[in-house]
């Protein structure tokens, strides 16, 4: 079991996506907003190393958020840009 405590997996949740040209990329500055195809209602993605392995839900309670896992992820699907 110690081998495994000594692997490091990054975690993401991917709340939405965005395709922004590069010019106006370059022009937002501290407090910018980029606004996401998502809906608040819509699952996130779940990703491990850059790989999908979960779709999940926001949950937010007193000042916490936290992310529920809801089911598997299914990887062409996410890069189909399905929502």
């Amino acid at each position: 079991m110690s081998q495994v405590n000594s692997v490091n997996v990054d975690i993401q949740v991917v709340l939405g996506r965005s395709v922004l040209p590069m010019q106006q990329l370059l022009r937002m500055g501290r407090g910018a907003v980029i606004p996401l195809d998502a809906k608040t209602s819509d699952e996130v993605w779940i990703l491990a190393n850059n790989h999908p392995v979960a779709r999940g839900e926001i949950q937010i309670q007193d000042d916490r958020i936290t992310i529920s896992v809801t089911r598997s992820a299914d990887v062409f699907d996410f890069l189909a840009g399905a929502g």
